[in-house]
């Protein structure tokens, strides 16, 4: 019987959704080379928002952290998160930038891309799927976990076949929201090993106390992997601590074959680094805690604190409770999408709004209407025309890929950057974030020539996924 193999968060995933992906390169470097001797399946590094977040806050190059890394891990697999369409920003991307980008991200050192699309549109997968499989890299396909009248077992079954059909190497259930339950797990992952022969990766939160629970009904089903993050940067809006799986499967026909004397010891290492995130207050206490409402509202950690923020910037921290009940309202309103970046955001602050302002879609935001629009792709359930008509008006829905409507950018995006340029990659940095990305390039060209530095601070909430 196989083991059970582990993909390692600590680099990406887990201070994304702890410490709003503060985590710095220097951080990291140190105990790279330790964590790349414990044997875990893969160490997820990249993507997600730690490329907006290298640039944004930290000052660094997101690709030279990637390129270090790479230098430092010689014998595990790197992984990355991509948003399909979306790659690694907010909105769809035209072709071209999404095929050199997956190019870039192989080159620099990426062996696993895990490939969602908030709403399970396949349409949206299909080019950064090839992109993958044609660099030579392993692509993994992943399903957004949610519940609703339609996110049945058999509706994810039908979507696995459909993804493995598209030469998916593996499938990942992306419960982003820590609703997986137990039990639910077991009977998905059961049928999932009968109808696709590629491996499962089980990829869950702590926010609503289930996940490690979760998985060890999904590693009795045969899930060949899943998700941990070393404990000190563990549970909450995190994932299942690693240690403590390793142990409860030493000596079963589950056994990982992870040491835990070395896992102990990247433990230690991490502690401080704990301790000094609690002290500088980018660790809150309210992240650490069960939060039950992901499993009421299905609100995952990251999308309540920007709720709470948002209702405190209006002066109506009080409207929490109206806010939550709303969440569902207007996610069946819109056809019941998956609560992930960035749905997450467009349903959360179009509830915001409608407890707010009084009246529902009294005011609507440019987002919500390029949803209703299509221009994120298909919603999993047509939205009742009254509601479309509440959004967009006589406006007729685009029923295309989206990216189909965008021309190619990159000899654009070329020549816009053409006084920065150090490397091709600095052309992908600034297709996705070009205010941020020409930012960070005056301040490495000031740090570089000992010019004067005119960085302007272009802060927005960033959204754990």
């Amino acid at each position: 019987m196989a083991k059970v193999q582990i993909t390692e968060t600590a680099f990406r995933d887990a201070h994304q959704s702890l410490i709003a992906t503060r985590m710095t390169t220097e951080e990291i470097l140190p105990i790279a080379e330790l964590m790349d001797q414990v044997g875990y399946y893969s160490l997820e590094v990249w993507g997600g928002a730690t490329f907006d977040s290298c640039l944004r806050f930290l000052n660094e190059d997101p690709w030279e952290r990637l390129r270090k890394v790479r230098k430092a891990v010689k014998n595990t697999k790197l992984q990355m998160l991509l948003r399909g369409q979306n790659i690694l920003g907010y909105k769809h991307y035209p072709d071209d930038v999404l095929i050199e980008f997956v190019k870039r991200a192989v080159g620099n050192g990426i062996d696993i891309i895990r490939i969602f699309d908030a709403l399970n549109d396949i349409r949206n997968l299909e080019t950064a799927m090839s992109a993958t499989v044609k660099e030579g890299a392993h692509a993994q396909a992943a399903l957004s976990y949610t519940t609703s009248p339609i996110h049945n077992i058999p509706h994810y079954i039908d979507l696995a076949k459909k993804l493995e059909a598209m030469g998916a190497s593996s499938l990942c259930i992306k419960d982003m929201a820590g609703l997986l339950k137990p039990y639910t797990a077991f009977e998905l992952v059961s049928e999932l090993k009968q109808a696709v022969k590629i491996p499962i990766d089980v990829h869950s939160h702590y926010t609503s106390g289930l996940a490690s629970m979760t998985y060890m009904k999904a590693i009795e089903a045969r899930a060949d992997i899943v998700d941990c993050a070393i404990s000190p940067v563990a549970m909450g809006t995190s994932q299942p601590p690693t240690e403590p799986l390793v142990a409860s499967l030493q000596g079963t026909d589950y056994d990982t074959g992870l040491n835990l004397d070395i896992l102990n010891e990247i433990a230690d290492y991490f502690k401080p680094l704990r301790e000094k995130y609690i002290q500088s207050g980018l660790l809150d206490a309210k992240v650490l805690s069960v939060d039950v409402n992901a499993l009421i509202y299905q609100v995952p950690g990251g999308m309540l604190s920007n709720l709470v923020s948002q209702l405190k910037q209006q002066g109506k921290e009080n409207k929490l409770d109206e806010v939550l009940k709303e969440v569902p309202r207007v996610r069946e309103d819109l056809g019941y999408p998956p609560l992930v970046t960035p749905t997450s955001q467009i349903v959360g602050t179009q509830a915001v709004l409608n407890v707010i302002t009084g009246e529902r879609y009294k005011m609507v935001t440019k987002e919500t209407k390029a949803y209703v629009r299509g221009e994120y792709g298909k919603p999993p359930v047509e939205i009742k025309e009254e509601i479309q008509r509440k959004i967009i008006g006589d406006e007729q829905p685009i029923t295309c890929r989206p990216a189909d409507l965008i021309k190619p950018a990159l000899k654009e995006y070329r020549k816009a950057i053409k006084g920065y340029m150090e490397q091709e990659e600095d052309v992908l940095s600034y297709a996705l974030f070009p205010q941020v990305a020409e930012q960070y390039f005056k301040y490495r060209q000031a740090e570089k020539y000992g010019i004067e530095s005119t960085q302007e601070n272009y802060t927005y909430q960033i959204h754990p996924v």
